[in-house]
C-alpha cells in the first residue's frame, strides 16, 4: 500500500521503517526535517509539508498520524483542507477515546473515514511488531488492514467496533499497565529490604521462567538492573505520568466501575513528585525500558539521596 505518515518521534520512525520493510511506499512528513531526510534513505518518500505531502498520494488517500494527543487537532486543522471525500485518517497516538469520538463525527460530516488506532509495545513493538486495537468502520479497517497485519506482530491487531473503542481499549491496557508495574516496584522493593542481602536482577530473571508473574516487564525489570545496577544509579524516584490512568479512572467513575488499584498508582506516581523513593524509581525504571522515557533523576534528588537512604 502507499500512505501518508505524519509523525516521525520514537514510536513512528520505527514503525515507518518497518512498514518500508515490508514493501509499503511510504510517504513521510515531520515537523522537524532531519528525521524526515534519515528516513527517506531507508525508502521512503520525504515531505517538507502536509501539502507535499498530500499531493503524492493518489485518492482515495490513506494518512497515518502519530503525534502526541495534543497535538493532533493541530495536524488535523492543517491536513484536512488537503484531503477529499472517501480519504481516510488514522489517528495511531494515545488520543482520550472522546476526543476520537469528536474527530470521527467532524471528519465524517466531510466524508472523510476516520480510524482511531491505539498501539501498545513501545518503540522496540513499534520496530519489531506492535500490539494494536481499531476503532472506526468496520469496512474502512477492512480495506486498510494490511497494513495493521503487517505493523503488528502475528494475531496482534483486532478491530473493536465504532469509533472510540480503539482509544478506549488502549487507555484501559494504559490503566492496567499502571497498576501492575506499581505492584512490581513495591513488591521488589520489599525485596530488596528484607534483609537476605538477594539478588534482585536473578530474582526478576527467575520469575520470568514459567511463574505466575512471567511477563515482559519483570523482563524489563531484569534488563533494568542488569544496566543500572540494584541501587538503580541515576534513576529518578519521581516518577512522571502522561495522563492515561487518569482517563481510565474518569470513564470508571462514568462507568460506576471502581478501580483502587489503577487509581493508588497514580496517586503513588503525583506523591513521588515531592517524595522520591525506591519504589519509584523501579517504576522509572520500567518506563525507560519499554518506552525510553527520560528518567534520569535531577541533581537536586541526587543530593537529597546522598544524605538519605531512599526508602
Amino acid at each position: 500500500m502507499k500512505l501518508g505518515y505524519v509523525g516521525l518521534g520514537k514510536m513512528g520512525y520505527n514503525m515507518v521503517e518497518r512498514l518500508l520493510e515490508l514493501g509499503h511506499q511510504i510517504v513521510a512528513y515531520n515537523k522537524e526535517d532531519e528525521p524526515v531526510q534519515k528516513i527517506a534513505k531507508k525508502g521512503a518518500i520525504p515531505a517538507d509539508s502536509l501539502r507535499s505531502l498530500a499531493m503524492a498520494l493518489e485518492p482515495p488517500r490513506l494518512v497515518w498520524v502519530m503525534v502526541p494527543y495534543e497535538a493532533v487537532d493541530a495536524v488535523l486543522k492543517d491536513l484536512t483542507p488537503l484531503l477529499a471525500k472517501d480519504d481516510t485518517v488514522i489517528d495511531g497516538g494515545n488520543s482520550p477515546y472522546k476526543e476520537s469520538l469528536r474527530r470521527a463525527h467532524e471528519l465524517g460530516d466531510k466524508g472523510i473515514n476516520f480510524l482511531d488506532v491505539g498501539v501498545s509495545g513501545g518503540p522496540a513493538g513499534a520496530r519489531n511488531g506492535a500490539c494494536i486495537m481499531v476503532g472506526g468502520d468496520e469496512d474502512v479497517f477492512r480495506t486498510y488492514e494490511q497494513i495493521f497485519r503487517d505493523a503488528s506482530v502475528d494475531h496482534g491487531y483486532a478491530h473493536f467496533g465504532k469509533s472510540g473503542a480503539g482509544h478506549f481499549v488502549k487507555m484501559v491496557h494504559n490503566g492496567i499497565e499502571y497498576g501492575m508495574m506499581q505492584a512490581l516496584a513495591e513488591g521488589f522493593a520489599i525485596l530488596r529490604h528484607s534483609g537476605f542481602n538477594l539478588d534482585l536482577e536473578k530474582v526478576a530473571d527467575l520469575y520470568n521462567h514459567r511463574s505466575v508473574i512471567e511477563s515482559r516487564l519483570v523482563g524489563w525489570l531484569k534488563a533494568a538492573y542488569e544496566k543500572y545496577g540494584e541501587d538503580l544509579e541515576g534513576i529518578s524516584g519521581a516518577v512522571a505520568q502522561s495522563g492515561e490512568a487518569t482517563w481510565t479512572i474518569d470513564a470508571a467513575k462514568e462507568l460506576g466501575s471502581p478501580v483502587p488499584i489503577i487509581k493508588g498508582a497514580l496517586d503513588f506516581r503525583l506523591q513521588s513528585q515531592s517524595n522520591p523513593s525506591y519504589i519509584g524509581q523501579i517504576v522509572s525504571a520500567l518506563r525507560n525500558q519499554f518506552g525510553g522515557h527520560e528518567v534520569k533523576a535531577s541533581a537536586e534528588e541526587v543530593e537529597k539521596r546522598g544524605k538519605r537512604k531512599i526508602a
